[in-house]
């Protein structure tokens, strides 16, 4: 039998007879109506669970973890407000039931169920997973099982301080607001976990303000891997600038009051706390997991004894608040309506097609408000010398500075953070100065952590910013790759577009550094980033360029709502000459701030019979082959295309009309680099011949072979002569 047949005809039989587990009385503020409404989501919490099993058996619905022994969870939920941020645990539908019953007009057992079903009519995610979560109810939806929603959680919370000084035009959170993020103890124990918790420490510690409660839900076991006793109270109970507080969270009155007293603590003192509630695992991790296979019968069996509801029932029975027939009358009625709930449910149209599932992988736009520009005093006044500068050709660092300066002008509610961002203006001076023009509430040097630099973020465009995080290095963002993939880029997706984070991130990288740092500060791989669906992806070659792509990355953050990622190529941060010392080739001067390079809008130079398509470090060196390959005769047109994602294909098609064949020069790897996929649409879309000249398949060394396994001016030399089979 299944085991949640087994707790479901244990609790019938034994409040029945009375016989309930021993335990605390009800001691604590909560009041009789509150306590029954906690039980009541509890019991529709455990037979949505029920429910979703047989649903699942019988192929009526879909893969699913449950959150029965986790319905303390329902207390939590009473005991903040409906206005609090939720970043939920898998196992939290008792959070959602209860605080479902505190939102007149929504209905959990009916959009729950559409969820567990993959309905086209799940009010979350229109059929695309099984997750938590609810625009009503101010809970983004969360699919991880490893804590990846804990940075923004603090991102989120760091922002309520900031949008009180300055509120962004589209603030989601109250002024008074708290966060709430959950999460289980083996989840606790995740690189991610850890370094969000130790960021909410660190901001704490020097009192900035963090209305963050950490939640962390203590079964005792990870899947199959059993949590050490006592080890997350060891872990977290005296970290400096967290407070910490604790409850048995199989009983609902000293959960709610910890609860309580914890929440209270946050909103008032504007400090992280963290809540440990011990709790029991029923049923095994998820649907399809048998714990029987890992676990001695007498372990789940005495999970299964401590059943939570038991202890409700028993609690509000000694409290007088119901009776024992009243407790199973609430019990059977959930009972009764999940059942008659699902028979419908599995009716619904589900999603069918490609072009379905993939609706909601672009944000839906939203109104902003148009601006006119500063005020040109005020703009003059924060330039200040610079402005005397603008009509002299400039390299590209200082390009994309001055656009900065200009964007966080227009729209003050752009906020910079990253490591060294601040007081020192970046590792190559990139955002020299704009601390002392916009202050560190808008330039935040962050600790060294790339998951916390991107879930500040994440965390931050949830109440409405736009963040522009900067990581160092390209080769840095695989420690935080997930942040960008499993939450920026899904939150559109899992919630149908009514969740977005939008921001732009700004990475240095690609190769060509001279002799510095090798491999990891040299990368020459998009290949992190050019598979995630969804997201926007700049490249520019030249300082000008940058200021106006960069200007359209904003607009596309701020209005589409897009995650838009800029990889600025460090080697052409200080560019200035081209073919000779001191020529000045490959600067420009500042673009009026009104001038764009268009989403797919592609760069080309000459018109010649050879293409040479390429982007980056490649499109200088392929201006520098130019000039040798017109000495020998060929001339040439080349095709700058500016976005890696999405491919501007139109662009591509239309620059290259007229000419004879196609080199693309791709300074990443040969092996998932941009030319397999430059390669592939060529030979599906045009008929000229082409061919690619690619980085090798290797790390960059240091030293004087630092370019030796890139693209040159000479291989590019070699290859169109090769290509065209001139001398």
């Amino acid at each position: 039998m299944d085991r949640a047949d087994i707790v479901h005809n244990a609790f019938v039989k034994r409040v029945a007879a009375g016989d309930f587990p021993a335990g605390a009385g009800p001691v604590g503020p909560l009041s009789a109506t509150d306590g029954v409404a906690i039980f009541h989501a509890q019991c529709l919490s455990r037979n949505l669970d029920r429910r979703s099993r047989k649903m699942q058996t019988a192929g009526q619905g879909f893969y699913t973890i449950g959150s029965s022994g986790h319905e303390g969870m329902a207390a939590v939920a009473s005991a903040l407000r409906t206005d609090d941020m939720a970043f939920l645990h898998y196992r939290d539908g008792a959070f959602q039931t209860q605080r479902s019953a505190m939102v007149p007009g929504t209905t959990p057992a009916w959009d729950m169920l559409l969820s567990f079903s993959t309905a086209v009519s799940d009010p979350l995610s229109g059929g695309r997973h099984k997750v938590l979560g609810s625009k009503a109810l101010n809970i983004p939806p969360q699919t991880s099982t490893i804590a990846s929603h804990l940075p923004k959680a603090v991102g989120a919370a760091y922002s309520i301080g900031l949008a009180r000084r300055r509120p962004p035009e589209h603030k989601v959170l109250a002024d008074d607001g708290i966060v709430m993020c959950s999460f289980g103890d083996a989840s606790a124990n995740h690189s991610t976990a850890q370094g969000a918790i130790n960021s909410a420490c660190w901001t704490s510690y020097q009192s900035v303000p963090l209305p963050l409660l950490f939640v962390c839900e203590d079964n005792g076991i990870g899947i199959s891997t059993r949590t050490p006793d006592g080890w997350i109270a060891a872990n977290f109970a005296h970290k400096p600038g967290l407070k910490y507080f604790s409850a048995n969270g199989l009983d609902i009155f000293d959960t709610y009051r910890a609860a309580s007293e914890a929440a209270e603590y946050v909103r008032t003192r504007k400090k992280p706390a963290f809540l440990h509630l011990s709790l029991v695992r029923l049923y095994g991790h998820a649907g399809a997991d048998l714990q029987q296979s890992y676990l001695a019968k007498s372990v789940f069996e005495a999970w299964e004894d401590n059943d939570p509801l038991l202890h409700s029932a028993r609690l509000l029975i000694e409290s007088d608040a119901i009776t024992a027939d009243e407790a199973l009358a609430i019990y059977q009625a959930t009972e009764e309506q999940c059942t008659r709930v699902a028979t419908e449910v599995i009716k619904q149209p589900r999603l069918q097609t490609a072009s379905d599932v993939m609706a909601s992988l672009i944000p839906p736009k939203r109104n902003c408000k148009l601006t006119n520009g500063p005020d040109p005093d005020i703009r003059a006044r924060v330039f200040g010398a610079d402005m005397k500068q603008m009509n002299a050709p400039q390299p590209m660092s200082r390009l994309i500075n001055w656009a900065m300066t200009d964007l966080m002008l227009d729209y003050p509610e752009i906020v910079c953070m990253g490591e060294d961002v601040g007081r020192k203006g970046g590792v190559y001076g990139v955002t020299q100065k704009l601390c002392d023009r916009f202050g560190s509430n808008r330039m935040i040097d962050t600790l060294l952590d790339e998951q916390s630099i991107l879930g500040l973020a994440i965390g931050m465009a949830h109440n409405g910013f736009i963040p522009m995080p900067e990581i160092q290095f390209l080769a840095y963002l695989h420690n935080a790759e997930d942040q960008i993939r499993g939450e920026a880029a899904t939150l559109p997706f899992f919630s149908n577009g009514q969740f977005t984070n939008p921001m732009v991130l700004r990475v240095a990288g690609l190769g060509y550094q001279k002799g510095f740092g090798g491999h990891f500060h040299n990368d020459n791989s998009l290949a992190v980033l050019r598979d995630i669906p969804g997201i926007v992806i700049a490249c520019p070659s030249h300082g000008a360029d940058a200021a106006k792509m960069l200007r359209t990355c904003v607009r596309l953050a701020r209005e589409e709502q897009r995650v838009v990622v800029m990889v600025e190529p460090i080697a052409l941060y200080p560019m200035r000459d081209l073919h000779d010392e001191k020529d000045g080739a490959w600067m420009d001067q500042y673009p009026a701030p009104d001038q764009f390079i268009d989403l797919g809008e592609v760069g080309v130079t000459g018109d010649g019979p050879l293409a040479i398509v390429t982007y980056g470090n490649g499109h200088y060196l392929s201006h520098q082959a130019a000039k040798a390959l017109k000495a020998k005769g060929i001339e040439t047109r080349i095709i700058d295309i500016r976005w890696i994602a999405p491919m501007p294909v139109d662009g591509i098609l239309a620059a290259i009309d007229g000419a004879e064949k196609v080199l693309i020069v791709d300074e990443c790897r040969g092996t998932g680099g941009q030319s397999e996929a430059l390669l592939s649409m060529l030979t599906e879309r045009s008929h000229l011949p082409a061919t690619r000249l690619a980085a090798e398949d290797s790390f960059i060394a240091t030293g004087p072979a630092y370019a030796a396994t890139m693209p040159s001016q000479v291989s590019i030399i070699e290859a169109a002569t090769k290509l065209l089979g001139a001398k």
